[in-house]
């Protein structure tokens, strides 16, 4: 399971490094609820508009819902950013994940505790 993984990781990367780009790390270590980032921590609501930098983030709406994934770990002067996704205005579709400053939004419930220490790899920001 795991060379297969690897493999498939390793073709993602070799996919990106042709059609996307890897973006400057904001953080090298995450908290996550589990070793893979893939369960969701918490719920929140954005407290105001947020319009995204770069593709490294997600453009929220005031009242907007963000499912949150990940809290990246602040270094140096860097602010605090989560890594979450929002619903479209389809409520069946799940939107893209991305990243937000985690002051612009307050968490409504926590599923998980966010106590897995995982460090950030370049896939964390890479952009198409």
């Amino acid at each position: 399971m795991a060379r297969i993984l690897s493999l498939v990781l390793l073709g993602l990367m070799a996919e990106c490094a042709v059609h996307g780009i890897f973006m400057d790390r904001l953080s090298s270590k995450k908290l996550c609820a589990d070793d893979e980032c893939v369960y969701t921590i918490s719920l929140a609501r954005a407290q105001e508009d947020y319009n995204a930098p770069d593709c490294r983030f997600i453009n929220v709406k005031k009242g907007q819902q963000i499912y949150v994934y990940a809290k990246l770990i602040k270094e140096n002067e860097a602010g605090e950013f989560w890594a979450g996704s929002v619903y479209g205005d389809d409520q069946d579709e799940m939107g893209i994940v991305g990243y937000f400053p985690s002051n612009l939004v307050k968490e409504q419930r926590v599923y998980q505790e966010a106590t897995k220490e995982v460090p950030t790899t370049d896939i964390d920001f890479y952009c198409e």
